[in-house]
């Protein structure tokens, strides 16, 4: 542990999420509770910015008692702006595994590096292959 603690505050931890790349949900963060997500691949592009929906992945993570547990799901984000748990189409799917495998690195890298602690995939956790 170069530099963390082995129970680091919630402020140290959202200020490293938020070091990863722009996956955190700020607002919808709680102490032991951090939600990310990803619009990775655009469903439509022909759409206006303001009508379009994305193909990519969200994920709850919650602290345990040696680390973290993430709860990954896809599907596509909506003009509502929530998550909608769909199978992704063969044409989007590279795209949002190649990202969520990059990010759950980087997350799983800061986590250890910086403040000692483990990340485990939860049992609903949906596989990406």
């Amino acid at each position: 542990m170069p530099e963390g603690t082995k129970n680091p505050t919630h402020y140290r931890l959202l200020s490293a999420f938020k070091a990863i790349g722009p996956y955190l949900r700020e607002g919808k963060c709680k102490e032991g509770s951090y939600l990310f997500d990803c619009l990775a691949a655009c469903v439509d592009d022909r759409k206006t910015p303001e009508k379009r929906e994305f193909w990519g992945w969200w994920m709850e993570l919650d602290e345990t008692e040696s680390g973290y547990e993430a709860k990954y799901q896809s599907g596509r984000y909506n003009l509502a702006g929530e998550w909608e748990a769909k199978a992704i189409p063969e044409s989007a799917l590279s795209e949002v595994i190649q990202n969520r495998e990059e990010f759950h690195q980087k997350l799983k890298q800061t986590l250890d590096e910086r403040f000692g602690l483990s990340l485990s995939m939860h049992e609903e956790s949906v596989e990406f292959v």
